[in-house]
């Protein structure tokens, strides 16, 4: 099965080949600062999965051995790898995909670190848009 994806304002593209190892929402406190998100959603893949076809994303050492890439443009979060804890494997954020629907999460990690209220978030008020 292949996958295509691009970051928030298209400026980096990419595809990945085959199906993930694993999808997982991630409650780490590392992703939560990246993406300013409560979790983010990952997709493992092996790293010959992923092709770059369009632009070239920044990468930083978030912590350790910890590499996080985005787009230098617009921001958007794209890769996470971890040589040491998790060799030849790059996880894609999975909101970044063209069809998101198509990798839904088996699995929540790093629930220690877990926003206390997040528990819960599924008991709030829904609105299919913005409450008028």
């Amino acid at each position: 099965m292949a996958h295509s994806g691009q970051c928030l304002c298209g400026a980096i593209r990419y595809r990945l080949s085959g199906n993930p190892q694993l999808v997982a929402l991630c409650h780490c406190r590392d992703c939560q600062r990246s993406a300013g998100a409560p979790m983010v959603a990952w997709a493992m893949f092996p790293e010959t999965a992923l092709t770059l076809t369009q632009g070239q994303p920044k990468t930083i050492n978030s912590s350790g051995t910890a590499m996080r890439s985005f787009c230098s443009d617009c921001g958007g979060g794209l890769f996470y790898r971890n040589a040491e804890v998790l060799p030849g494997i790059v996880d894609v954020q999975t909101a970044t995909l063209d069809d998101p629907d198509a990798l839904p999460p088996e699995v929540q990690i790093q629930t220690a670190e877990r926003l206390g209220w997040m528990q819960n978030v599924h008991e709030l008020p829904e609105f299919k848009r913005f409450p008028e």
